[in-house]
């Protein structure tokens, strides 16, 4: 084993060093909240590499967001697998499917679609209905699960009285709004997200030469967040693999959150049946969350199929979960926003702190309450942070300077570029002034913490880097997410919002299955703190009382 290769194995625990090391044939680790999984996987690939196993240019990574693959990237970047490749699998799947197009169909592929939307209104329209906005995206939630699931719109149909139902539309009117649906985007020589995978896997299966092009391609697969696999990017997997086995599939079942969109655990808990020769690798250590957190989500999870038994491994904490009662909506925000108030003027920096919130209808109370406290806030997954125009152009000042002999330091010369643009060393006072005054900062701050001596063309790079990889910096505000955006993330400090019956879990959850999903999202959301976690709920809605979640009693906070 070379230094180098040494190296990397230190810088894991035991469980982790184990995962490393196994570098052959099939592999699945189950890996708990907070017990560094990335660190895991990212090290295992970095050592396959160092050690010679791994030829980096036939490793690919597969993950489910474009920011988690960007995270991926940048961690093998650093530990130096620069050309593995980290992609989601519709990344991968778009970039396989525009190369194969022109050889095994003719011409370039079909224009893929942004949103199924605004389709969907012109179908509808073309039927004579006059639907929401809200219906039209429910419609469209049902044709990306009716495709995942692999279903055609005939089977889909049979199973359609099991299905949610749709406001105002009648059975056949889903039907037909779907093939309609379908007929326009053929007319368009169009497609949507998933039909990417159909398409992609289709011409892998009756085209040996693509499937072979692919296995030629890459050999050595790793696919984080595999709880949340459906059926069809179970298939486009196994269709990219062929007759091997070097897979290593990553993931917990208790952060099945997608089950709504035709994701299922089963494929990770039943990958030793699989593949019958696959290592099993368990990750239980928790380094993120102080003992009290972790204690709490164990009791959520106690005995439920594939529950993992975390152990806390941060020192004993006196910071216990709390949960506060309030009689509106209105009261919990107030609530909460003079909470955080009094967090800052504690010492706690507003991007060490969340409030999660199970929708989104949610955020608006408590952009307003927290607006109304002086509190700078982010809204997570509103807008990705360099889709924003005033970046976008800063960075492009940046480039371009980039491009000039400047001997200046960098902190000096990037506070130039941003101020052509319209920043100050001031904050304004106006909340959405003050959001994009905090965007600008941040790529200020990136510039100060870049290692001595970085001139303006090191950082230039490094910004083109993240920017490609949906890496963003760290903004000087408090975070609102919803709690299914929030998956993959965690703060010092977090607020989850809402835990009221019917709104957490969510009033359309009747089933048990419904509310075991609902139990894992609580799960994700309380397993976001690292060292405080301040539950709250309240009363009064729509004319009624609600009493407080099951989930907060469930977790053993007293209230």
């Amino acid at each position: 084993m070379t230094g180098d290769a040494a190296e990397i194995l230190r810088a894991l625990d035991p469980d982790q060093r184990e995962i490393a090391q196994a570098l052959r044939g099939p592999v699945s680790v189950l890996a708990g909240a907070g017990t560094g999984k990335t660190r895991a996987i990212t090290h295992r690939i970095a050592y396959g590499v160092r050690t010679g196993v791994y030829d980096p240019q036939r490793v690919l990574a597969v993950t489910f967001t474009r920011k988690a693959a960007g995270e991926l990237q940048g961690r093998l970047r650093e530990l130096g697998a620069d050309g593995v490749r980290a992609r989601t699998f519709h990344g991968a799947a778009l970039a396989q499917l525009s190369h194969f197009w022109p050889q095994f169909v003719g011409g370039d592929a079909p224009q893929l679609l942004p949103g199924k939307v605004a389709a969907l209104s012109q179908t509808v329209e073309s039927l004579g209905l006059r639907l929401s906005g809200e219906t039209l995206r429910d419609i469209a939630a049902e044709i990306e699960w009716r495709k995942v699931s692999m279903l055609s719109i005939e089977s889909y149909a049979e199973r359609l009285d099991s299905r949610p139902a749709l406001a105002g539309l009648s059975p056949e009117q889903v039907i037909d709004i779907q093939e309609r649906y379908t007929k326009l985007l053929e007319e368009r020589r169009q497609i949507d997200f998933e039909d990417v995978l159909v398409l992609l896997s289709g011409m892998l299966e009756v085209e040996p030469r693509a499937s072979l092009q692919v296995r030629e391609q890459y050999r050595f697969f790793t696919v984080d967040e595999f709880q949340d696999v459906s059926p069809l990017q179970h298939r486009l997997l196994n269709l990219w693999l062929g007759a091997r086995d070097d897979l290593c599939v990553v993931g917990d079942a208790s952060q099945t959150i997608y089950s709504f969109a035709g994701a299922t655990s089963s494929f990770l808990l039943r990958f030793g049946s699989e593949h019958p020769n696959a290592r099993e690798f368990r990750l239980e250590r928790n380094y993120r969350s102080v003992p009290p957190i972790v204690v709490g989500a164990n009791r959520l999870m106690r005995d439920k199929p594939g529950a993992l038994q975390l152990s806390p491994m941060r020192e004993q904490s006196d910071s216990v979960p709390q949960f506060g009662w309030f009689q509106t909506e209105q009261d919990e925000a107030r609530g909460v926003a003079q909470a955080i108030s009094q967090a800052r003027a504690e010492g706690v920096a507003a991007s060490d702190i969340a409030v999660l919130y199970r929708t989104n209808a949610q955020s608006a109370r408590l952009e307003e309450a927290l607006a109304a406290e002086g509190i700078p806030v982010r809204v997570h997954g509103a807008q990705r942070f360099y889709d924003r125009a005033d970046v976008r152009r800063a960075i492009l000042l940046i480039r371009g300077q980039a491009k000039v002999a400047d001997d200046r330091p960098l902190f000096q010369i990037v506070s130039d570029m941003l101020r052509a643009v319209g920043w100050t060393a001031k904050p304004p006072e106006g909340a959405a002034e003050r959001e994009r005054w905090e965007a600008l900062s941040s790529i200020l701050s990136l510039a100060d913490d870049m290692p001595p001596g970085t001139g303006i063309v090191g950082f230039s790079e490094e910004l083109q880097a993240r920017q490609q990889a949906q890496h963003e910096p760290r903004m000087e505000a408090v975070t609102l997410s919803a709690v299914h955006a929030a998956k993959g993330l965690e703060w010092p400090l977090v607020h989850v919002v809402g835990l009221s019956e019917g709104i957490f879990p969510i009033s359309h959850a009747q089933s048990e299955e419904d509310i075991e999903e609902e139990r894992r999202l609580a799960y994700v959301a309380f397993t976001r703190a690292r060292d405080s976690l301040l539950m709250s709920g309240f009363a009064s809605a729509a004319r009624s009382s609600r009493p407080p979640s099951r989930f907060v009693a469930e977790a053993g906070v007293h209230f």
